[in-house]
């Protein structure tokens, strides 16, 4: 069931904002709880500097909970939201932008970093392929990049912790799309290099159960 990328529709894509916003609390909370965060943390210590002014576009940014986290740890950063959903966009800070992620509308190297957490996974591989080189192009250090690692615990946490950690019950349905929709370390290395992008550096998270990939700019091209 796992051997393979799986993608299906997730049902957030398509609730109203009153019954969409529970679950968007929900994956907040599993972010700062359960490893997203850490990795994003992790991961943007080893570009960046505190006392660094630097900027960031976060692709599919929902809610804006990332931009917080980087706020908070490099206050002179400034971090752009950007989603095509505007009742996910609501609760994130200023600056944020209303776009899809196939048609950015940015230069390339118009941002320092590019990143995007938790969003390919929603893409087949050539689409991600095609997301993947539009983002870099549009970095002028680096892309990083954090999803799911396809495996069989974050398969079965949200089922099994539902009634002890009360979740949405839309939380537990995409979260079992999501993680079949996940990847492995070698298959994102792949995607990266389809994409053109050679000089990339992926890792997994244990036990968040999470995947990141960071490309950075004049390295190995």
């Amino acid at each position: 069931m796992l051997s393979k990328r799986i993608i299906e529709p997730e049902l957030l894509d398509h609730l109203p904002p009153e019954e969409a916003r529970p679950n968007l609390a929900d994956l907040v909370r599993i972010n700062t709880k359960f490893g997203g965060h850490s990795v994003i943390r992790k991961r943007v210590a080893e570009l960046a500097n505190e006392n660094d002014a630097f900027t960031v576009l976060d692709i599919g940014a929902a809610s804006g909970d990332t931009a917080r986290v980087i706020r908070k740890l490099y206050p002179r950063a400034s971090i752009t939201s950007l989603d095509n959903n505007s009742v996910n966009l609501e609760a994130a800070p200023r600056p944020k932008v209303i776009a899809d992620a196939f048609r950015l509308p940015f230069a390339p190297c118009t941002f320092d970093y590019v990143m995007c957490s938790l969003f390919l996974h929603h893409f087949r591989d050539e689409q991600v392929v095609a997301l993947l080189r539009s983002f870099y192009t549009v970095a002028a250090r680096a892309l990083l990049v954090c999803d799911l690692e396809r495996h069989i615990f974050p398969y079965w946490f949200l089922p099994v912790t539902k009634r002890l950690l009360g979740w949405n019950d839309v939380t537990v349905h995409d979260g079992h799309i999501s993680v079949r929709a996940g990847f492995r370390k070698g298959e994102l290395v792949e995607l990266a290099k389809e994409a053109g992008i050679g000089n990339v550096e992926v890792m997994t998270h244990r036990p968040e159960f999470r995947i990141s990939l960071v490309a950075r700019k004049g390295v190995g091209r």
